[in-house]
């Protein structure tokens, strides 16, 4: 997996240039709104929905110049989730990546426009990317919206406000919604970032079949570090949900059943993606993903 960490280290420093580039006064302005917007977004995450849609670009004859505004737009939309999920009206998380969530060091008040801000200036971003075709801008701000909207992460967010889920294909559909979501739209954007003037629909459906079964993976392996995780290593407190009563996939199956979900889904990614040449990268970051320790 060594190439695996190289690849991923490569891109995350490609995408913190650019984050940081887009997010000088020059285009947003400064101040204490903005100081919060770049708290949130830099210096800190994996950058792993980024390296999907550099990576999807790339495997489909783009590159990741091409790319790298519409993988920056994604880290925005991330960050602004994140931002929103560790309200206290939310999760009511006070650690994120080891340093104080964004209402603990701004107030409420300032981090959900912190958050409204870095989504609405993804969408500006990716409506603009660099050597994009218009037919495909127009695509990738679309499918942005849809997966962080009513459909996607702010639909699923409410579903987990609304009651506990009562069977596993129930927490399957919200984890679909909250975390899948925003994967399909990383890696989907990556494909369309190459397209001229039409999708190919089985690509769409493998690209989504691909990261519905990472992000349904990537859930429970976050489920798993919240019952037994190392909170220094994690950068977030570990048993909250159990503190606060929340279902997760540990309610409905056992730490055993759980670790082989991960794999299967893992082993399901990789299979689906496996078939299109040159996706050495794209088949082994599922097996990767799941063996990580934070």
């Amino acid at each position: 997996m060594d190439s695996v960490k190289k690849i991923l280290k490569e891109n995350a420093a490609l995408i913190e240039n650019e984050l940081i580039r887009l997010t000088g006064d020059e285009y947003i302005g400064s101040g204490r709104l903005q100081d919060a917007m770049k708290y949130s977004l830099l210096g800190g995450g994996k950058r792993i929905r980024a390296c999907l849609t550099i990576e999807f670009s790339k495997l489909f004859g783009g590159s990741a110049d091409i790319s790298l505004e519409c993988a920056s737009a994604v880290e925005m939309i991330h960050a602004y989730s994140l931002i929103h999920d560790d309200l206290p009206c939310m999760d009511d998380d006070d650690m994120r990546r080891g340093k104080a969530s964004c209402h603990i060091a701004y107030g409420e008040a300032t981090a959900l426009l912190a958050g409204d801000a870095l989504l609405t200036y993804a969408m500006e971003c990716a409506s603009a990317a660099f050597g994009v075709s218009d037919f495909a801008r127009g695509k990738i701000v679309n499918f942005l919206a849809k997966m962080s909207g009513t459909l996607g992460m702010a639909g699923g967010q409410e579903v987990d406000l609304e009651g506990q889920s009562s069977s596993y294909a129930e927490l399957k559909k919200l984890h679909s919604m909250k975390t899948s979501a925003l994967i399909k739209a990383a890696a989907t954007i990556g494909y369309l970032t190459t397209v001229e003037n039409g999708a190919d629909e089985k690509i769409l459906s493998d690209i989504s079949d691909y990261s519905e079964c990472i992000g349904l993976a990537f859930q429970i392996r976050d489920d798993l570090f919240d019952l037994e995780g190392d909170a220094a290593l994690l950068g977030k407190a570990v048993g909250v949900d159990e503190k606060n009563g929340r279902v997760n996939a540990l309610t409905f199956l056992s730490k055993e059943d759980a670790e082989a979900e991960c794999e299967r889904l893992s082993i399901d990614a990789s299979k689906i993606i496996g078939k299109y040449p040159s996706s050495d990268f794209l088949s082994a970051f599922p097996i990767y993903l799941n063996g990580r320790k934070n």
